[in-house]
């Protein structure tokens, strides 16, 4: 019998030390993935161009490096300088832009100047100054902006001691 019970525990024995092995599993079927269909994008759409224009005009006493006014005014004294500052934006073929400045109710031409601008899409300022050593008469103005001869827009000033 003592054979018996050593070959139970030798058995015994061997299947718990066996039965406690994992196994080793199988590696999962590889998961099959359909790539979703590659769309191709639309070419982005270009903007269509925008046509120049003047965008606004500023009056002033000063004007900044970026040829911004940096002191608005529609007020000036006789010794002053006068600044206008005509803000455009667009593209297109080089456009005259044109100061047009007038004295009284009766629209009596002061003097008139001249720039060419090269609208090029993004915003662009043009600046135009006048002034007068002996002195600005006393009165109301007016400086007209025309873009190729068309107006543009215009702003009033005055003159006052």
């Amino acid at each position: 019998m003592r054979f018996h019970r050593t070959t139970t525990l030798i058995l015994l024995g061997s299947i718990a030390l066996f039965g406690c092995k994992k196994k080793e599993e199988a590696p999962p079927p590889e998961a099959t993935v359909t790539p979703a269909p590659v769309e191709t994008p639309a070419p982005a759409a270009t903007p269509a161009p925008v046509p120049f224009k003047v965008t606004s005009i500023d009056l002033g006493k000063a004007i900044g490096p970026d040829k911004k006014v940096t002191d608005p005014a529609t007020t000036f004294g006789p010794k002053d300088t006068i600044y206008v500052v005509v803000s455009s934006e667009g593209t297109g073929p080089d456009v005259k832009l044109t100061a047009k400045w007038t004295f009284g109710d009766k629209g009596q031409p002061v003097g008139t100047e001249d720039k060419t601008v090269t609208p090029n899409g993004s915003a662009g300022a043009t600046e135009f100054h006048a002034s007068k050593k002996t002195g600005w008469p006393v009165g109301k103005y007016k400086v007209e902006i025309l873009a190729d001869g068309t107006s543009a827009g215009a702003k009033e000033f005055e003159v006052k001691k």
